[in-house]
């Protein structure tokens, strides 16, 4: 169809000619249109003239730009003499000279009308199409292309179906126009004016947007009804694109007119409100926002990036979604401590009494902050360290820290970190997402109110990584004095001084913790509780507590020693007092339900009580496991919660001298029986034992509490003891225990988590505690009162083991055993 009005053509000019489709604007049959008897109406010889890029069909009237030298040479010859020239479509619109073999065989007789002279280089002329040409022959290709031509006629079957093709290609172009926006109304009209057929299907496919080559198929059929058919098939095409083009053109409309319709009725509200003398309440927000950001103290850098998103509040519509997210965004930053801060109470011996006062014991710990402070005092613009408490739950880590920060006068913050795998936990999100939030860290901080509080990072041991990041790779910025006055969270996109705030990060054990992040900590250890110890906490601490929160007077409930020690041994087996403090409140709570019964006014507490408010004993002392046959050993181990004593049996049975390890042991733990194994195997001779014992038994080795996993290598002298007392026959010594790591060439070396063991050891009744030689230097952490109740033992190799832990027997006596 046309694309502009009748009367002002549309020109497409490619390379050096413009083509032009202009729809006539009086009914088609007062075009020239000869069919058999006007064949003489064109020459039989004549003048060809190469189109680029369109395709003239018969009763078209184009314009067309000369450029080309041939193209001029050929006007100049042929006007104005002759009128009527043969247009043909080229192949290729890239050449500029094409030959005949470039051309298609059939073009278009035209009668030029008019020739204008456009420019010195260019001339223009208006060319009317006849009737359509087939190449006969060529006849020359210089000074211009010629041909012999003949006249092609319209092939016109008065049928019903050709009838039917005009009807519905009327209605499909009729659709076109009413669809297509760019189209005049006189369009319909001219169409309804043409009552050829083939006249029809011609200005159809003049008007209609179709590529080269099936424009071209139309000039070449004959046929009439064919013409009509493709030419509806093109209007479908071009409907069904309308169609779509139209539904997606409202639907941007519809959005445009609902966002111009809101933007009117906001200026009418802003408008009206002002007549009325009413306050513009968002005016005043944002002009209260911008007078909290200035008051701040942001920072030059940051105070910009604050009124940038300030000014774009202001030109962001209040309904819009973007403006909650900004507004949310303001409040954070206004609300954040940049420049607010506690002033520190650095006088030392105020804080020696409130950590006294707190906590029992812990020297080392005590003094180590107290140096903290004194440096403080004396540098105030030094950089601090980063913390970070190790020891079992219930030694008091998290209390620790709330006590440093009343020492420091500073608020305290805790954030647990077990169970953290999304680094955005720490970091953020960004604002690009829906329900973005700023990282934990920032929001602790907003909640704190200043910028220097204490900051305890609980459970370091317990964060986890998965596909959505590391959460201890957030924490390597967080916690390096070198790095945290910058940090930037991915809600806030701006820096962020945490230089003020002190860190201190608490874990049950550092094997999980990273090295990165363990090498930017100042660890300190807070190891278990001797019995001793407990039950001072206990009487200090534990009791006062548990009686005030269950209703009881310290005149209602008198507590003996000896029950506390009741509880300690009896019920409790652990590093720190947790469970004791859980025992000494189920306790009162018993005595608490006979005083609101009546059935007592107070009591005391003695060791009966004890038994019968908390039923049988949980615990029996490990010793009392034992049984005097040979082939049992008591270990050392230390976990995460403390340390633990461990029994390791071994056995043997007629088989072919395989070992094996069960009792839920790892790797390193099952190798260090293997060389245990190994070893005794090689000293069978010094031991006494004849070597046909294990080319006919088969060994195993069990290490009890199979549920608990159990891994190391510390248990390694452990393991040989007990083969070598099965080898020997020889029961160990029931009051010593001993731990070490053990080599092929059965040396003893050193091992950790001596204090911890060293406590196991008393609160199992141990006497004898066999350490490696290398370890002696570590007894200086022990507890006096546990180096005063132990007898300690050091070992260089396995013979040293051996001759403490088992009562050797008699030359004579192995020498007839080994027969």
């Amino acid at each position: 169809m046309p694309d502009q009005k009748p009367n002002k053509p549309k020109i497409v000019q490619e390379g050096d000619e413009a083509t032009v489709v202009v729809p006539p604007a009086k009914p088609l049959p007062a075009t020239p249109r000869p069919e058999s008897g006007d064949k003489a109406a064109v020459p039989r010889e004549v003048a060809v003239l190469p189109v680029r890029n369109m395709v003239i069909f018969p009763g078209t009237v184009v314009p067309l730009v000369i450029g080309r030298e041939r193209s001029k040479r050929l006007l100049a010859d042929v006007l104005p003499e002759e009128k009527v020239i043969v247009t043909v479509c080229q192949r290729d619109a890239t050449l500029d000279e094409p030959a005949p073999d470039d051309l298609y065989g059939f073009g278009t007789s035209t009668m030029v009308l008019k020739l204008l002279q456009v420019s010195e280089d260019n001339q223009s002329i208006v060319v009317h199409g006849l009737t359509r040409v087939r190449i006969k022959q060529w006849l020359a290709a210089e000074p211009y292309l010629r041909a012999e031509v003949e006249v092609v006629a319209d092939q016109v079957r008065q049928d019903t179906q050709t009838q039917a093709l005009v009807v519905s290609a009327r209605n499909l172009a009729a659709r076109v126009i009413d669809l297509a926006p760019d189209i005049p109304d006189e369009a319909e009209v001219v169409l309804n004016n043409i009552e050829q057929p083939g006249a029809l299907a011609d200005f159809l496919a003049a008007n209609i947007q179709m590529d080269i080559a099936t424009k071209q198929k139309l000039l070449e059929s004959p046929v009439v009804a064919e013409r009509l058919r493709t030419v509806c098939v093109e209007l479908e095409r071009q409907i069904q694109v309308l169609e779509l083009s139209g539904k997606i053109r409202k639907q941007v409309q519809d959005k445009v007119d609902k966002t111009q319709r809101e933007f009117f009725l906001n200026e009418q509200l802003k408008a009206i409100q002002k007549e009325l003398g009413l306050a513009d309440e968002r005016s005043a927000e944002i002009e209260d926002l911008e007078g909290k950001v200035k008051a701040a103290e942001m920072g030059e850098a940051v105070q910009a990036e604050a009124l940038r998103e300030l000014d774009r509040l202001r030109r962001t519509p209040a309904a819009s979604p973007e403006y909650g997210v900004l507004r949310t965004y303001l409040d954070l930053m206004v609300e954040l401590p940049w420049s607010r801060s506690t002033p520190d109470k650095l006088d030392v011996n105020r804080a020696r009494r409130i950590l006294d006062r707190d906590h029992y014991d812990l020297q080392k710990v005590k003094r180590r902050i107290l140096e903290y402070l004194a440096v403080r005092k004396l540098a105030p613009g030094s950089r601090g360290p980063i913390l970070c408490f190790v020891g079992p739950p219930g030694v008091g880590k998290t209390s620790l820290g709330q006590s440093i920060a009343a020492a420091l006068g500073r608020r305290f913050i805790r954030m647990s970190l077990g169970g953290i795998r999304d680094e955005a936990e720490l970091r953020g999100h960004r604002r690009t997402y829906v329900g973005a939030m700023p990282g934990r860290v920032i929001q602790e901080l907003r909640k704190a109110g200043s910028n220097n509080p204490v900051f305890m990072l609980d459970e370091l041991d317990k964060v986890g990584a998965d596909f959505r990041g590391d959460p201890t790779s957030a924490l390597l910025e967080v916690l390096d004095p070198a790095q945290n006055s910058t940090f930037q969270d991915h809600y806030l996109n701006v820096p962020f001084d945490l230089s003020r705030v002190l860190f201190i990060g608490t874990a049950n054990y550092m094997g999980p913790v990273p090295p990165a992040l363990r090498d930017r900590m100042e660890v300190i250890e807070l190891p278990g509780y001797t019995q001793q110890e407990k039950l001072h906490i206990a009487r200090k601490y534990l009791v006062p507590r548990q009686l005030q929160e269950n209703g009881l007077r310290a005149d209602q409930a008198r507590w003996t020693d000896e029950a506390i020690g009741r509880i300690i041994e009896s019920y409790t087996r652990e590093a720190g007092v947790r469970e004791l403090e859980r025992q000494i409140g189920s306790v009162c709570r018993s005595l608490a339900a006979m005083v609101a019964a009546g059935k007592a006014r107070s009591r005391t507490i003695t060791p009966r009580f004890v038994a019968k408010a908390l039923g049988p004993r949980n615990y029996e002392g490990e010793l009392a496991m034992r049984t005097g046959l040979p082939g049992v050993a008591t270990g050392l181990a230390y976990t995460p919660t403390g340390g633990e004593i461990i029994f390791v049996e071994a056995t043997a049975f007629p088989g072919k001298g395989a070992l094996t390890v069960t009792g839920q042991v790892g790797d390193v733990m099952k190798e260090s029986a293997m060389a245990a194994f190994s070893l005794l195997r090689a000293r069978a001779a010094k031991l006494g034992v004849g070597p046909s014992r294990f080319a006919q038994a088969d060994v195993h080795v069990h290490v009890p509490a199979g549920a608990v996993p159990k891994d190391g290598p510390s248990a390694g002298a452990a393991i040989f003891t007990a083969l070598a007392s099965l080898a020997a026959g020889q029961v160990v010594r029931a009051d010593v225990a001993m731990t070490g790591e053990i080599t092929l060439r059965g040396l003893v070396l050193p091992v950790g988590g001596v204090k911890e063991k060293v406590l196991a050891a008393q609160r199992a009744g141990i006497r004898t505690v066999i350490l490696p030689a290398r370890n002696r230097k570590d007894l200086a952490d022990v507890p006096a009162a546990a180096r005063k109740s132990l007898r300690f033992r050091f070992a260089k190799d396995v013979d040293d083991v051996l001759r403490i832990a088992i009562n050797r027997p008699s030359a004579r006596r192995r020498t007839r055993k080994a027969r």
